[in-house]
C-alpha cells in the first residue's frame, strides 16, 4: 500500500496568540504545512468567530466561515501555561493579544523562535499609535498612487496586508528555524505591518530619485479594466512590445505612433484618447472573445473574478484547485505543490478550549554555534524576472543567502525596461527602480542559456547550489534543457522553486500574466474602487504577495531536504497565492450566498471609515473608528457621522487632524504619495529603508524585509543591486573554473557581457 507523502513541517511544534488575520494567516501556513499549532484564545473565544466580511448575519452557536478558513487544523486552549510555551519551537504573537515576555521566553528557550506582529513594530514613536488595515494603507502610500485624481484616492480592498503581513511571519520564522535546525540560536523577528504594506508597493521613492523626477501622483492604468459586450475585461501590459501587440489584436496602428504610450506612465495624459480608440472594439466582443483572442498575441488579458464566479473557471476546475473544508464550503488548497512532500489535510477548525495537554518541553540547551544569518550557506540561482520572483529571492538574501541572479545579454531582466527611462544616461537599463528595489544582495551573472557553453557553465553553478528559483512561463525552462527532472539529476539536493503565473498544468498553463492580471481574477480588483464604477486594480501589489508566499514554500521544502538529504521541486502558482488572500470572498458566496462587492474606502464592516478631504490642494485623511470606543472618541470631536466627520476635517490641516484624532484613540493616517514613504518617522527609527551607494546612481534608500534588524546584525542589506553582469568573472572564475583567457572567449561569443545586446 503506498504511503502517504509526508508533510513538509511535520515535527514542528506551534503556539499563536493572536486577535487578527495576520498571526492566524501565519498560524494556518504553518498549519498547512503540517505544522502542530496550538491557537490560545480567550474563555469566550477568538473575535474572529464572529466575523463576516459580508454583514451576514451568523447564527448564535455557528463559528464564522473566515475562522474555519484560518484555523482549519488547529488546536485551541483559553490558558497559557509555561509548559506550552516551553515546548514549542515557534511561537506567534499580534499586538493586543500577547501576554508573553519575549525576552523571559528566549532566556529560558534560546532555540525558540518568536514572531512578533504588530501595526508599527514594537518599538518608535509610532508604536503605541492606533491603526486599522485602511490607515495602514494611507500611511505606507499604498492608497495614495490609485484613483482618478478627480476623485478620491483608493484603498484596495479585501485585507490584502494582513495577508501579506501574515506570509512574510511565516516566512521569517522557518528562516530563523533553518538556523536554529544548524545549532544556532532562535529569536525575536518584531514585524512592522506597516512595512509589509510597504513593501507591496515598488520602491516609488526610488522611481523619483532614479528617474529624477516629481513624486507619483495618483492615476489608473490605460486601459486597464475595460467594459466589453458582457462584462468587465482585465488588460495589463508591462512591456512595450505588449504595447505594440495590443495594437495589433484592437486593430488601431493610431496606438503606436505616440513614443510615450510605450510606457504605462505616459498613457495617463492620453487616456481619453486611448479609450474613445479601443472602445468600439472591445464593446463589439465579449470577455472570453477578448482574452482568447489576447493569447494569441501572448498578451495577459483576463475576466474580472468575483466570489460567484471564481470557482467556475475552467483552469481552477481542471487543476483542483478547491478543496472541501469540514464546516462545509470549498476552498483554495494552500499555494504550493511538493513532489515529495504534501500538504496536511483540512480538517475541522477547533471548538474554544477543545485542545489536548501540551507537548513535552524542548531541549533547553544553548545553542551550539555562533549567531549568524538565518540562511547563511544557502546558494541560491536565481533565474527569476519582473517582481514575483525576484521579491522571493530577495528575502532569501537578505537573511543570509547567496544569491546569484542569472540574466543574458540576449534576455535582461525585463524589468530593466518597464516603466518610464532616462535619456541623458548610457546605461539607462539601469535605473529601474523595481530592479533596485527587489534586488539588493543580489550577484549578477549573464549567460547565453541558448549556448553549449552558457548552459554548461549554469549546470556547473547549479550542481553547487541549494536551490533554483525561476519564473518563466512552463516552457522556457523546458526550452533551455533546464527542466526539474534534468536539474534534480545533476543535483539530487536540489530545491527547484517554479512560479509560473498559472500552474505547471491546466488549460491557462501557457497563458501570460502579472500581478494585476492575478488581482483581475482572483477577485481583488472586484473588491478595490467605488461602487458605482468599475473594478480598479490594486496595481501589482501580488507580485510581493507571490514572493513571500514563494519563499516561505521553499524553507519548508529545505526542511524536507535536510530531514531526507533528497531534494525535489516545489510549484507555487501566483494565482494560487492570490486566491488563498481573497479565499473569503469565494466562501462567503457558498455560506450565505452573498457577494463581497465594491465599497470605496468604506470598508467591509461597521466602521466608520473614509478618506476625507482637508484643507490645501488634493490632501486627503484616511480614518477608521471600528470599535465603539473609537466611534465614541470620534464623535465627541466631530459628532460622528460621515457628513460630520467630512466637514469637521474640511477645514482642518491633515497632519494636525490626524494627532488630534489618533491622541484620542481614532486610526487616522494622511494619505501619503509612495514617493513620500521614506519621510515617515515609525519606518525611519526602525531602519527599514537602508541607505547604498552604486556606481553611476549614487547613494540612495532601499526596503528591508518588514522586521528590525536580528540580533547581532548591523543590517539586513550588504551590496546595492548589480548591473547587469557586474559579477561574470567574480562567480566564474570562483566557482566554476573558468581561465581568463575563457572569460574573454565567452565575451566575444555574446556568452557572457554586461550591456544588452544590440545597444
Amino acid at each position: 500500500m503506498t504511503q502517504p507523502a509526508p508533510t513538509p513541517l511535520r515535527d514542528v511544534r506551534v503556539v499563536e496568540i493572536s486577535d487578527r488575520i495576520a498571526g492566524a494567516y501565519c498560524g494556518k501556513l504553518l498549519t498547512d504545512a503540517g505544522a502542530d499549532v496550538v491557537t490560545v484564545e480567550p474563555p469566550e473565544g477568538s473575535a474572529l468567530r464572529r466575523v463576516t466580511v459580508t454583514g451576514a448575519p451568523l447564527d448564535e452557536a455557528a463559528d464564522s466561515p473566515l475562522f474555519s478558513y484560518l484555523n482549519a487544523g488547529k488546536r485551541s486552549r483559553t490558558e497559557l501555561s509555561g509548559n506550552l510555551l516551553a515546548g514549542a519551537d515557534i511561537v506567534v504573537l499580534t499586538g493586543t493579544a500577547g501576554s508573553v515576555d519575549a525576552a523571559a521566553l528566549l532566556e529560558a528557550s534560546p532555540r525558540c523562535v518568536v514572531v512578533s506582529i504588530t501595526d508599527f513594530g514594537r518599538h518608535g514613536p509610532w508604536s503605541d499609535r492606533p491603526a486599522s488595515e485602511f490607515t495602514l494603507q494611507a500611511a505606507s502610500g499604498l492608497t495614495g498612487f490609485r484613483g482618478d485624481p478627480a476623485g478620491p484616492p483608493i484603498s484596495v480592498g479585501g485585507e490584502v496586508g494582513e495577508y501579506m503581513a501574515g506570509a512574510w511571519a511565516a516566512y521569517g520564522a522557518l528562516a530563523l528555524r533553518h538556523r536554529v535546525r544548524g545549532g544556532g540560536p532562535g529569536g525575536l523577528l518584531d514585524l512592522s505591518v506597516l512595512e509589509a504594506i510597504t513593501l507591496m508597493q515598488s520602491g516609488e521613492w526610488l522611481h523619483s530619485a532614479l528617474l529624477q523626477v516629481p513624486p507619483v501622483r495618483r492615476s489608473v492604468e490605460v486601459p486597464s479594466i475595460e467594459p466589453a459586450r458582457d462584462g468587465y475585461v482585465g488588460i495589463s501590459m508591462v512591456t512595450g512590445q505588449q504595447w505594440l501587440d495590443f495594437a495589433a489584436m484592437v486593430e488601431c496602428p493610431e496606438l503606436t505612433e505616440i513614443p510615450q504610450l510605450q510606457f504605462q506612465i505616459g498613457r495617463w495624459d492620453y487616456r481619453d484618447w486611448i479609450r474613445e480608440r479601443i472602445g468600439p472594439w472591445l464593446a463589439g466582443r465579449t470577455v472570453e472573445e477578448i482574452v482568447e483572442l489576447g493569447q494569441l498575441f501572448r498578451l495577459p488579458l483576463a475576466p474580472i473574478g468575483n466570489g460567484a464566479t471564481i470557482p467556475q473557471m475552467d483552469h481552477l476546475r481542471e487543476r483542483g484547485v478547491y478543496v472541501d473544508n469540514p464546516a462545509g464550503f470549498r476552498q483554495p488548497r494552500p499555494p504550493w505543490l511538493m513532489s515529495a512532500a504534501a500538504p496536511a489535510p483540512v480538517r475541522p477548525a477547533p471548538t474554544t478550549g477543545g485542545g489536548d495537554a501540551p507537548w513535552p518541553p524542548r531541549s533547553a540547551a544553548a545553542p551550539a554555534t555562533p549567531n549568524h544569518l538565518p540562511l547563511n550557506g544557502i546558494r541560491v540561482v536565481d533565474f527569476t524576472a519582473f517582481w514575483a520572483g525576484p521579491a522571493a529571492t530577495h528575502a532569501l538574501a537578505a537573511f543570509g543567502a547567496d544569491v546569484i541572479k542569472i540574466e543574458s545579454v540576449q534576455r535582461p531582466d525585463g524589468i530593466r525596461y518597464s516603466g518610464g527611462m532616462r535619456k541623458d544616461v548610457d546605461d539607462w537599463w539601469e535605473y529601474s527602480w523595481v530592479f533596485h528595489a527587489m534586488n539588493t544582495n543580489k550577484r549578477s551573472v549573464t549567460l547565453d542559456l541558448q549556448s553549449e557553453r552558457g548552459r554548461s557553465l549554469v549546470l556547473r553553478l547549479i550542481a553547487q547550489a541549494d536551490v533554483v528559483v525561476e519564473n518563466f512561463s512552463p516552457r522556457v525552462m523546458e526550452q533551455f534543457g533546464l527542466d526539474a527532472e534534468t536539474l534534480l539529476e545533476a543535483n539530487p539536493r536540489l530545491v527547484m522553486l517554479r512560479m509560473p503565473a498559472f500552474g505547471l498544468d491546466g488549460p491557462w498553463r501557457d497563458r501570460v500574466g502579472f500581478a494585476p492580471t492575478m488581482e483581475q481574477i482572483a477577485g481583488l480588483a472586484w473588491v478595490t474602487g467605488q461602487p458605482d464604477g468599475p473594478p480598479v486594480a490594486p496595481r501589482g501589489a501580488c507580485d510581493p504577495l507571490a514572493g513571500a508566499h514563494a519563499a516561505f514554500a521553499l524553507l519548508a521544502a529545505l526542511e524536507c531536504t535536510a530531514r531526507t538529504g533528497t531534494g525535489q521541486l516545489v510549484e507555487v502558482p501566483m494565482i494560487e497565492t492570490v486566491l488563498n488572500v481573497t479565499a473569503i470572498q469565494t466562501i462567503e458566496y457558498q455560506v450565505f450566498g452573498r457577494v463581497m462587492e465594491r465599497r470605496g474606502n468604506r470598508g467591509h464592516g461597521p466602521a466608520i471609515q473614509d478618506v476625507y478631504r482637508c484643507a490645501g490642494p488634493d490632501t486627503w485623511l484616511a480614518v477608521t473608528a471600528g470599535t465603539e470606543q473609537q466611534r465614541i472618541a470620534l464623535a465627541g470631536l466631530t459628532g460622528g457621522t460621515g457628513d460630520e466627520v467630512a466637514a469637521w476635517l474640511a477645514t482642518r490641516d491633515a497632519e494636525e487632524a490626524a494627532q488630534t484624532l489618533t491622541a484620542a484613540g481614532v486610526p487616522a493616517e494622511v494619505v501619503i504619495s509612495p514617493s513620500l514613504a521614506v519621510g515617515n518617522p515609525q519606518l525611519r527609527h526602525r531602519g527599514f529603508f537602508e541607505a547604498l551607494d552604486r556606481p553611476s546612481v549614487g547613494e540612495n534608500l532601499y526596503p528591508c524585509p518588514p522586521f528590525t534588524r536580528l540580533d547581532g546584525a548591523e543590517r539586513w542589506l550588504r551590496r546595492p543591486p548589480p548591473r547587469l553582469g557586474q559579477h561574470n568573472e567574480e562567480v566564474l572564475t570562483g566557482l566554476c573554473g573558468v581561465t581568463p583567457d575563457e572569460l574573454a572567449t565567452l565575451t566575444a561569443e555574446g556568452v557572457i557581457g554586461t550591456r544588452p545586446k544590440g545597444l
